[in-house]
């Protein structure tokens, strides 16, 4: 059997010259130092304070480069220096196959053009998401799996970033859930969640918001799109909910996140956890997502929440979630650039401070998805994820992104 799990992450780290990262201002876990990292093999080896050099604690950037007289030097004065950003939940992918309706491209185009655009947003692990299911992603499950099968096969063969699957299963898609399952038992996925975008739950609670959503995603006529609700109801009377705890406990044996999405109602967040969720995605309240946190779950929520500082659907402020305790992680949603400027803006209102709100975008979804010991934070040991970002009238942008030690995004500007 092909296992490509995660639980070993296929984090493609392979030799790789030095690299000293130089007079940066490095966002650790807990706080921010000035100073350097160096970079052997694509791991990092040393984490130099500035108050070091010269004081016989700790080796300084210039011993380094005695060790090492052909390391790269990157200069980051004046700049971060940041954990990868990791990115959980983000279907922007699917409008790269499929940005009009009924407009589709090549796969093998889509990803490639899709992956170049996440170094300069600092996107250093992608958990791209694909939905399974019907009337509400890619049409026919050719698309997901031939997704999947694309990625799979890339990632063996070269890649800018570390580009993962997140499976989005709707749990009325009877004729996916052997497609699901198959990929946990062959470690094709590394992130799944249970969706229930049934008319009047969740996001679509309000009367009318499904038929519309559906009708403007994917271009079809009232008529047709009431045909997808009647079917949608008689499938959702005959979901299995044994098979789909089943394949909850399968996936978390693997140390493959579960999630759960939309939860909102605290029943709902029973029956979620009940499957094995460990993450709760955008939750609909601010009682929802408080109950998730009690019940061992991990709370993530938009990024374009906190940018916009509303949520497109009028439900749960992520700021606020955030402010109150009730949400640990960020992601991209649909809009991959939004993760960056959450981070700051979280930490420019005061929200957080700047270690915390990288957390919620680099530890706390590494630590969800079990890839914590390798990655997520800069720490000696761990593969060498960083990201250098500036700031221009307020916005941060990247400069330079390495994923396992490779420069793989450089940007300068002219003055």
């Amino acid at each position: 059997m092909n296992n490509r799990n995660m639980t070993s992450l296929p984090l493609m780290d392979r030799p790789t010259s030095p690299m000293l990262i130089r007079d940066g201002q490095l966002v650790l876990a807990d706080r921010v130092i000035k100073g350097s990292v160096g970079i052997v093999d694509g791991r990092i080896t040393d984490i130099l304070e500035e108050e070091d050099r010269g004081a016989g604690i700790a080796p300084t950037a210039a011993s380094f480069l005695d060790r090492y007289p052909e390391a790269e030097v990157v200069d980051a004065e004046g700049n971060f220096v940041l954990p990868g950003l990791i990115d959980i939940h983000c279907d922007a992918i699917e409008k790269e196959v499929q940005p009009r309706p009924n407009t589709l491209f090549p796969l093998e185009m889509a990803l490639m053009e899709f992956e170049r655009k996440l170094p300069l947003h600092g996107i250093t692990t992608m958990y791209h998401s694909l939905s399974l299911g019907v009337g509400l992603s890619l049409r026919g499950d050719h698309y997901l799996t031939g997704m999947v099968d694309l990625i799979g096969r890339y990632n063996e063969r070269r890649s800018m970033i570390r580009n993962l699957i997140h499976l989005r299963f709707e749990i009325s898609h009877h004729a996916g859930l052997p497609i699901a399952e198959r990929y946990v038992e062959e470690g094709a996925i590394h992130y799944l969640s249970f969706m229930d975008h049934s008319p009047g739950s969740g996001q679509y609670r309000k009367p009318g918001s499904f038929e519309r959503y559906v009708m403007k995603n994917q271009g079809v006529t009232m008529d047709e799109v009431q045909t997808i609700v009647e079917e949608l109801a008689e499938r959702r009377k005959s979901v299995d909910t044994d098979r789909l705890k089943k394949l909850g406990e399968l996936a978390r044996s693997r140390s493959i996140g579960v999630a759960s999405h939309d939860d909102d109602t605290l029943e709902q967040v029973n029956r979620s956890h009940a499957l094995g969720a460990n993450v709760s995605e955008f939750p609909i309240t601010l009682e929802t997502a408080q109950y998730a946190v009690t019940r061992g779950m991990r709370v993530c929520v938009g990024a374009p929440n906190i940018v916009r500082g509303v949520s497109h659907d009028g439900n749960l402020s992520a700021s606020e979630a955030i402010r109150l305790g009730a949400a640990d992680i960020i992601c991209s949603d649909y809009h991959p650039s939004s993760l960056l400027t959450a981070i700051f803006k979280l930490a420019d209102e005061g929200t957080a401070d700047l270690p915390a709100a990288v957390r919620m975008a680099s530890l706390h979804p590494a630590q969800a998805m079990s890839a914590d010991s390798r990655i997520g934070s800069i720490e000696r040991d761990k593969s060498a994820d960083l990201i250098i970002v500036g700031r221009y009238e307020g916005m941060p942008w990247v400069t330079n992104t390495i994923v396992g030690g490779v420069r793989v995004y450089r940007s300068s500007v002219r003055y």
